[in-house]
């Protein structure tokens, strides 16, 4: 027994420091390790708080850009904004202007203020009288206004415009004499024409004696076949006659329409397709004869006023201010 414990007790002696060597070996490498990680960690951080301030700074450089597009467009509409102030400056300039032109002509005394006030006055009366005429056809209307024009004229002491009222008055008695304006009576006896044949019917006794005047042939075969010239063919049937009459009517509306708007050729057109329409509603007759004359005679009406006098005072008028004022300068 004591030739083997020497043996046995160095053997473990010798075996201690590999294991000691083993365990510094990894302790070092976990050390090592974790500071690998922990760097790694602080990398990832940094790059984290890297891309949160760059997501900042892209957000701001978009809110400076929003800014600036905003302050752009303020300074655009400042600019147009000042752009108009500028023109109604301008213009509040010109209107100055315009009246102190006007308060230094009437304060001239050569011009007589309020003699140019009554000729201004006549001229707008005579102005109003002529498109009351042209373009209402108001003859009561015209006429007040012509006879304000005279009443204003009297106010008036210069002897160059003594003959501008010989010529008013001609001019008022030319009106004075019209019953009424052409237009106007043309429409009423338009109006009264198309009532009048609203109420004619047709003569079917006329129609009846001439089929039994045609030959006993054509009276047998006439539920057959009818041969008429179309420029002669007189309505019987009723669907025919209230064609013809519908026809009529709106032919009658045609010419009203086109008197309203002093169209002549348009006037007397729908006249003559009005006489075609009384040729196919009446059979001939002499009060068919009679009514034709009739419309003949409202298609001849002149549907504007034709009186040579009409407009005369007021070209007078502005002629003699015209000279008056070229004399001044």
């Amino acid at each position: 027994m004591s030739s083997t414990s020497p043996d046995s007790s160095p053997r473990r002696r010798s075996s201690w420091p590999w294991w000691l060597l083993v365990f510094l070996l990894l302790a070092g490498a976990g050390w090592y390790g974790w500071q690998w990680w922990q760097s790694r960690a602080d990398e990832a951080r940094v790059a984290g708080d890297v891309e949160l301030r760059l997501e900042a700074l892209d957000e701001r450089v978009d809110g400076l850009r929003r800014d600036h597009r905003a302050q752009a467009g303020r300074l655009q509409q400042a600019v147009a904004t000042n752009g108009v102030l500028r023109d109604e400056l301008l213009g509040l300039g010109e209107r100055s202007a315009i009246i102190e032109d006007s308060f230094a002509r009437f304060a001239d005394p050569d011009r007589h203020g309020a003699q140019a006030l009554r000729l201004d006055e006549t001229e707008l009366l005579l102005s109003m009288a002529q498109e009351r005429l042209s373009i209402a056809g108001d003859l009561d209307g015209a006429r007040r206004a012509l006879a304000l024009a005279a009443g204003v004229l009297e106010g008036v002491d210069d002897p160059a415009y003594l003959s501008l009222r010989q010529t008013l008055g001609q001019e008022r008695a030319a009106l004075d004499a019209l019953e009424a304006e052409p237009r106007a009576q043309a429409m009423a006896q338009l109006d009264a024409f198309a009532q009048s044949t609203a109420q004619v019917q047709p003569d079917r006794r006329s129609a009846a004696r001439a089929e039994t005047a045609q030959p006993w042939w054509r009276r047998a075969f006439a539920n057959i076949i009818d041969v008429r010239p179309s420029d002669r063919a007189v309505a019987v049937q009723p669907a025919d006659i209230a064609a013809a009459r519908a026809g009529l009517q709106l032919e009658i509306s045609l010419a009203r329409a086109a008197a309203e708007r002093r169209d002549v050729d348009g006037y007397r057109a729908a006249l003559r397709r009005t006489d075609g329409w009384l040729l196919r509603l009446l059979p001939e007759s002499a009060e068919r004869q009679r009514l034709r004359e009739r419309l003949r005679a409202i298609a001849a009406l002149p549907l504007s006023l034709s009186l040579p006098t009409l407009g005369s005072t007021l070209a007078q008028l502005r002629q003699s201010r015209a000279t008056s004022q070229e004399s001044r300068q």
